[in-house]
This record gives C-alpha cells, structure tokens and sequence, in this order.
C-alpha cells in the first residue's frame, strides 16, 4: 500500500516524454506474475567500459530523470524493470552462492520458465574458460577475486530459478543439459569452447524462439 501510493505520487511530478511500456516490479513474485507498476519516466543508459571499471555493477543504468524519489526506489529497491520486450534485473537483488554482483540492471530473458540474466563472472564462473592462466594458479577466495577483477568487462549467464530465488551458472555442462530437446543444437554446441554470454546467449535465444538449424 505505501509502495504504490509513493508510485502515486511520482506520477504526480513532472515526467519526460516517453515511447514504449515501461513497468518496475518491486520483488520476484511480482515478476513472475506479471503485475508490476507501469510507468513512463524511466531512461535506461547502457554504461560505458570507464564506468562499470571504476564502478563496477552491470551493463544498464536505469533512472527516472528529474525524479530523484523514483531513481533511489530503482536503485535500493526495484526487482526489475520491463521496457517494452527488453527485461533488466537489478543486480542489487541477485546473488550466485555467497557473491554479489553489486549495482545498476543485467540484461535478462524469459526461456522455459526461468529467468537467464548476463553478468560478470564471479566464483565458479571466474574459474571458467574465461579465467586469465595466471589467476587460475590461485586458489579460494584470493583467486576469486583476481579472477573477477581480470574480467570485469566479461559476461556469463545465470539461470534465476523463481521458484527459490537463487542463481545458477550456466556452463557448458549446464547449456547440454538444456539442450537435451534440441539435438541439432546440442551437436552445435559440443563444439563450443567458450562460456561467455555472446556464445551461451545465442543458444538461450534459440531454445526461447524453438529455432534449431537446418
């Protein structure tokens, strides 16, 4: 009640022009089911390389320009945000095991009842095939760390169950398994040498649209 009559009053304010849906969706449920707080003040910013090196966080800067009540709501504590087709988790809210992914929105899609959001690797997914040689020398949490803080602009995928909230790395081992449908993919994908989103995110978009190649 007092989240949506704050939303109230931000619609209230003065807004900027905007084309396309936007909604916020203030936890996972409401995410799951579709009914968040539609809105038409929000800017979404693809980050530069300086910043998210500096900074670190994700990929998007999501905001509602002259708006400063919105844009904090939106930082600490906005789920997700849909824009027009175009889903983003804040990395805020998402966790892999004990690590984090710190601020600002991850580019996320919808394939076969779970949630698959592009963000740094970290933990098992900084000692992946994307890991430098020299880091992988170090182990627990020191190597961890160097291993993140060498691929700051690298990106792997995570499934989001919505059922339980939690995060899981999509590896190699990962992708077979939920390529089990698609037998001409998964001969594709055995191929394959990388984990990175541009790899792994080109087969998800293939399972989401029921594509296999001739």
């Amino acid at each position: 009640m007092i989240r949506r009559y704050i939303l109230w009053l931000f619609a209230l304010l003065p807004a900027i022009p905007a084309v396309g849906q936007q909604i916020m969706y203030a936890n996972l449920k409401e995410l799951v089911e579709e009914r968040g707080d539609t809105v038409t003040t929000l800017s979404v910013e693809r980050r530069s390389k300086n910043q998210i090196y500096l900074m670190g966080g994700a990929d998007y800067r999501i905001e509602a320009p002259d708006n400063s009540g919105m844009s904090r709501y939106l930082r600490k504590r906005c789920y997700a945000v849909r824009v027009d087709t175009a889903l983003y988790v804040n990395c805020r809210k998402m966790r892999y095991k004990r690590y984090r992914f710190g601020q600002w929105y991850a580019p996320a899609m919808w394939v076969g009842g779970k949630i698959y959001f592009s963000a740094q690797p970290v933990g098992q997914a900084a000692t992946s095939t994307l890991m430098p040689a020299d880091a992988a020398r170090l182990g627990g949490e020191v190597g961890d760390a160097i291993a993140a803080s060498g691929l700051v602009h690298d990106r792997v995928y995570y499934e989001l169950d919505p059922g339980t909230g939690r995060s899981e790395f999509v590896g190699k081992e990962k992708m077979l398994q939920l390529l089990d449908g698609f037998p001409r993919l998964k001969a594709r994908f055995e191929n394959e040498t990388s984990e990175s989103a541009e790899v792994i995110g080109r087969y998800l978009k293939m399972i989401q649209t029921k594509t296999e190649p001739q």
